[in-house]
């Protein structure tokens, strides 16, 4: 049995200050303070904030642990020797938007972060594109990956890829070339950041394999216009097509490599190899292909997984993990991680333990478990026999402040069982009569799961019970459970949500009196259509990045991607049950059209670099909103993005909503 200790490195929210310069002032702090003693909720920035700690990864060896540290919107990168507990390394990156972490060896780390930006001479639309920089402990450099690269754009086309070649840790990653116009694989050297094409790659090679010693041993490629999908695998020193499928919206897709050097997995419909996993949310297996022979082997995991684990060393396959409704439940077919695994699980019972990175030896094994909680890195040494706390996500939300998370499932009209999370208010055990948040997903092929939700978390601080569904559409469940929101945008995956809130109020858990309804993207939407095509069950709505016209989203969808065939557009026309490009089916479940029938208030939250939903779907409701002479606020959140990822301007959003939510649905 593993010992829980509180003992080693702890890294919290001091740290963070430290490496950015940043101090909280002594008034801010005894506030903070004089609140906690007096019991009262942390503030609502606290909830909104970055989190204290964004990622962490342990090196080959163990012995060393990557981090990244946010103060308000400033990031460091920070390695800490975890036998000595000293500093390596700390540096600021700034505002940088950081998305990835890994090792590259045992003395350079790998940083991918992202930007809002457009490429005007190259025609590419305002986007969020992806950057690398690589940390070199030796030198104590930064350097960027693909820079002064003849030609080629220090942007990631794709992935990254590290491998141990007979070079050693070795980089790979696409690069655009401007002149070519193609999309190449480049070999990274670690000291400059310049690339190297290895292997020739065009717009329509859609996704790639690499095998341990960093050589490409299957390719894949993607004819947009017409949905062809083809597997291409090695003869020789060219390529075979190997498989050939019509794939116009659900493409196969490559997932690494299998459990022996010459093979690949590939999720993919093979009907002809075996039928359809019934828990899979499509028709597709998962596939072992041995690509010298092109024979291919349905994979032995007993439960349809939603992501593999590979060696961190040989890359192999060695197990998969998949979300289920009390957590991530993982599943070894290596018999040395699963025993390692199962005596985790032993230690942080009942918690569902993650797995974040682990050394190449699986000694040191990084988990991150946030049930109870709001979020703690622990460190697992085999050898020591101990469990080292590291950081807390969010240092100032203590245990007794999270409001406990219950699983829900209830009918829905038509009988389909809705599973979902419920959120209660700190300390409430026995509920009854609560006012309640409908807070709905975005996706709308997403899902909500068991743990730390810091929107649901806030929300439930004030006094409200918050309503989580996994609607019919949301994703981790079946293929019929997805299938059964096609073309149910405003219909039976709306009244979902208000079948949950008839179900509470059944149970007198809730006061249907006192009902609102929150979302962000297609959550949004689902907030939007609550007061225009649910009517009678909210007082008030809160859609964050919504979709207000669904026919001017899916027509700047085919204008984003210069094509009106295109996979995007074949995806969001099934999704919306659209007949074609521009159906004007879609207006009367759009409701930009429909604020005549509006009778409660509405506020509008959106940012104006959102790359995904064009904040003209907002402003496009507003304005519809005001013609009616309708209750509507709009406010635009300056510089972010789709996801929130500005803690300024998140902490703005849930002030914003909350601000609004009291005032028409108080609390208490």
């Amino acid at each position: 049995m593993l010992k829980s200790v509180l003992s080693g490195l702890v890294l919290t929210v001091l740290s963070v200050v430290a490496l950015c310069g940043v101090v909280v002032s002594g008034a801010q702090a005894q506030a903070q303070v004089q609140a906690e003693a007096q019991g009262a909720p942390p503030s609502l920035d606290v909830y909104a904030a970055s989190p204290t700690v964004e990622l962490m990864a342990l090196s080959p060896s163990g012995d060393l642990i990557a981090r990244i540290v946010v103060t308000g919107e400033q990031r460091a990168i920070a390695v800490t020797h975890m036998n000595t507990a000293e500093h390596v390394f700390a540096s600021s990156i700034g505002e940088a938007k950081v998305r990835d972490l890994r090792w590259i060896g045992e003395g350079k780390v790998l940083i991918i972060s992202s930007q809002t930006r457009a490429i005007h001479l190259l025609g590419v639309p305002r986007s969020e594109l992806y950057f690398g920089m690589i940390l070199d402990l030796a030198t104590q450099k930064l350097t960027r990956v693909l820079d002064r690269t003849q030609d080629v754009l220090p942007v990631l086309y794709g992935g990254a890829s590290v491998r141990e070649t007979d070079q050693g840790p070795t980089l790979f990653v696409r690069g655009f070339n401007v002149e070519t116009g193609q999309s190449d694989l480049h070999r990274v050297d670690l000291s400059s950041g310049r690339g190297r094409s290895v292997v020739p790659m065009d717009r329509e090679t859609d996704d790639y394999v690499l095998d341990g010693d960093g050589v490409v041993i299957a390719t894949a490629r993607y004819v947009e216009r017409s949905g062809r999908w083809t597997m291409m695998l090695p003869n020789g020193r060219r390529f075979r097509e190997a498989w050939t499928t019509d794939a116009p919206v659900d493409t196969p897709t490559f997932l690494g490599m299998g459990r022996t050097p010459r093979t690949v997995v590939i999720s993919a419909d093979r009907p002809d190899l075996a039928a359809a996993d019934p828990e899979s949310e499509t028709q597709a297996n998962l596939f072992e292909v041995n690509v010298d022979t092109g024979e291919w082997t349905k994979l032995p995991f007993a439960h349809h997984p939603d992501a593999l684990w590979h060696h961190p060393r040989t890359r192999l396959l060695i197990g998969a993990s998949r979300t289920e409704e009390d957590g991530e439940r993982y599943e070894f077919i290596d018999p040395t991680s699963a025993s390692r695994w199962r005596s985790i699980e032993r230690a942080f019972e009942g918690k569902a333990p993650q797995l974040v990175s682990w050394s190449a030896d699986q000694k040191r094994i990084l988990v991150f478990s946030d049930i109870g909680e709001s979020g703690l890195y622990q460190l697992v040494d085999f050898d020591r026999r101990t469990a080292d706390a590291l950081a807390f996500t969010y240092p100032d939300i203590p245990p007794e402040q999270v409001g406990a998370v219950r699983h829900v499932t209830y009918d829905a009209a038509d009988g389909l069982k809705i599973p979902g999370y419920l959120t209660l208010p700190p300390g409430v055990q026995t509920p009854e009569q609560l006012p309640l948040i409908v807070l709905a997903h975005g996706g709308p092929a997403s899902r909500d799961v068991m743990g730390f939700d810091w929107w649901a978390q806030a929300l439930a601080s004030r006094g409200y019970a918050v309503l989580q569904p996994n609607f019919r559409g949301s994703e981790g469940y079946t293929r019929a459970f997805l299938e059964a929101g096609y073309g149910e945008w405003g219909r039976k995956m709306q009244t979902d949500l208000s079948d949950g809130v008839r179900w509470l109020t059944e149970q007198g858990i809730v006061d249907p009196d006192r009902v609102c309804i929150v979302g962000a993207s297609y959550g949004g939407y689902a907030a939007m259509a609550g007061l225009t095509l649910d009517r009678g069950v909210y007082r008030c709505a809160v859609a964050v990045a919504g979709v207000s016209d669904l026919r001017r989203m899916v027509n700047w969808e085919a204008r984003q991607e210069r094509s009106q065939n295109n996979q995007t557009v074949r995806y969001w026309n099934r999704f919306m049950g659209a007949a074609r490009l521009n159906d004007r089916a879609l207006d009367a479940l759009s409701p930009a059209y429909l604020t005549d029938t509006v009778d409660k208030p509405l506020l509008l939250i959106h940012g104006r670099d959102d790359t995904v939903v064009a904040i003209e779907q907002s402003r496009v409701m507003a304005e519809a909103m005001r013609r009616a002479g309708k209750p509507v606020e709009l406010i635009e959140l300056e510089g972010e993005d789709h996801w929130l990822s500005r803690a300024d301007t998140r902490q703005q959003m849930l002030r914003e909503t909350v601000r609004f939510l009291e005032a028409n649905n108080p609390a208490r």
